[in-house]
């Protein structure tokens, strides 16, 4: 076996680099007081139909999911969320509300509501922990594209999520 020596620059320039890539893996957690955010959020779960007619119809669902920043490190990077949901199909016309809790690895959550009209959708967000209380978030969403059910009463899909947050002031 051959032995590295310890005089060679290799050893403690990948432990710099190591050193490096943790604390910026640090760093790039930290949030912004307010800015824009641009995530995709993706989920699977199941639901509960009421079907009426190929045109009619309602369910509701209950998933959970995760959330990635775009680019990575930005805000509501790495965060999980929990979801219920109420939609409907009304002369094939979709619209929906759906509340959400939000949480980082730190623990600190949020709650949100959202609505859509067809395929695009709104939220607000309501309540907060941590260093979320007080905080001011809106945003708009969009699907990524269909995903094809793996068994019958599931559903999984994506969305691209745009808007801008204002945490609260520490004073």
């Amino acid at each position: 076996m051959k032995r590295i020596s310890t005089s060679s620059p290799m050893p403690r320039l990948v432990c710099l680099a190591i050193a490096a890539s943790l604390s910026c893996a640090g760093i790039a957690q930290t949030m912004q007081k307010e800015g824009p955010f641009d995530i995709t959020n993706c989920w699977a779960g199941t639901s509960s139909t009421v079907a009426f007619s190929k045109t009619d119809s309602a369910f509701s669902g209950d998933l959970t999911g995760t959330m990635r920043s775009n680019p990575a490190g930005g805000p509501f990077d790495m965060m999980t969320f929990h979801c219920v949901n109420i939609f409907a199909a009304i002369e094939g016309k979709t619209n929906g509300t759906y509340y959400c809790v939000v949480a980082d690895k730190d623990g600190d959550k949020f709650m949100l509501h959202g609505s859509s009209e067809g395929p695009k959708g709104k939220t607000e967000t309501f309540a907060g922990t941590g260093k979320f209380e007080g905080m001011v978030r809106t945003s708009t969403s969009e699907p990524l594209g269909a995903f094809p059910p793996v068994k019958p009463g599931a559903f999984q899909g994506c969305h691209r999520q745009t808007g801008t947050y204002k945490l609260k002031s520490q004073q």
